[in-house]
């Protein structure tokens, strides 16, 4: 038997791979996540994590619990629900990033939707930075984002790295602008990026521009420049850009968090249960669709 506590924590530190974030989201010490880990480790007879200076990855075996421990958690907690007699209702708000399009997210709400029938949610595929305008001015209930900065607010799902991507045949001149392709205004890559060219002397021009991610992928693969992404999210036929040999700075890191709207709500039951669906699933955020 797997107790459901461990699973979780088990969870939170495989999406995060960071012991001390798990611990903050789980609203644990953690020294309790380790204690956790170790003897879901010793239920399963195997080594679930490899820790070093460096950080923390999953084992082979890790990634094969990971297959089971979502399932696991999402019927303990439907057989919770429904022995609870308790039915979520109401119209849910939710805003998601478009980072997300080519992820396995619909399995995740697709979920939800079948353990919740009566929540009408309401979908937004926007840029990180219209998600918090929106959710500031009172338009949503619940977002998945980028955060502005690692101690920005909001419940950590997933940290990764921002990396240049472009077509396999692109080549780049390290001695002329960098042709950026990237988001409008107010996407947080894109400010990001212009900040670390900025900061570091690199002449750029935009070569490309779109409200949405399949518009900027068709850009980069038709070969007219580079693009930042989170290295975990690389849509299919692209490939990570050698940034040294071309002269482009290190982007550095990435948080995607979930972030409330008004606590006092209508929606906020619905939205605690939908955070904690997609905190429960979030390894299937970074696996991008066939």
């Amino acid at each position: 038997m797997f107790e459901p506590a461990q699973l979780r924590t088990f969870l939170a530190v495989a999406q995060t791979l960071s012991f001390t974030q798990a611990a903050h989201r789980l609203g644990l010490r953690q020294s309790t996540v380790s204690q956790h880990v170790r003897r879901l480790e010793e239920a399963a007879g195997c080594r679930l994590f490899l820790r070093d200076t460096h950080g923390v990855e999953l084992t082979e075996d890790g990634e094969a619990m990971l297959g089971f421990a979502r399932p696991i958690l999402e019927s303990n907690e439907r057989a919770a629900a429904f022995f609870a007699g308790t039915r979520l209702r109401g119209r849910l708000r939710f805003g998601v990033s478009e980072d997300f399009v080519p992820t396995r997210l619909p399995e995740i709400l697709a979920g939800f939707r079948h353990d919740h029938p009566e929540v009408d949610l309401e979908l937004t595929v926007e840029l990180s930075g219209t998600l918090h305008q929106r959710l500031d001015a009172g338009g949503l209930d619940l977002c998945l984002a980028k955060r502005h900065s690692p101690e920005g607010p909001g419940r950590l799902v997933w940290r990764d790295k921002l990396v240049w991507i472009g077509g396999e045949r692109l080549r780049l001149d390290p001695r002329r602008p960098v042709p950026l392709i990237a988001f409008p205004p107010p996407g947080l890559t894109r400010a990001r990026v212009l900040d670390v060219l900025e900061r570091h002397g690199r002449a750029w021009q935009v070569a490309g521009t779109s409200g949405s991610l399949s518009g900027l992928v068709a850009a980069a693969r038709a070969g007219l420049g580079v693009m930042a992404h989170a290295q975990g999210l690389i849509p299919a036929g692209l490939v990570r850009v050698q940034a040294r040999a071309c002269g482009l700075p290190d982007l550095g890191g990435v948080d995607f968090v979930l972030l409330h709207g008004r606590r006092d709500s209508h929606a906020q039951e619905a939205a605690d249960a939908l955070a904690d669906a997609i905190l429960a699933g979030g390894d299937l955020l970074h696996r991008p669709l066939p």
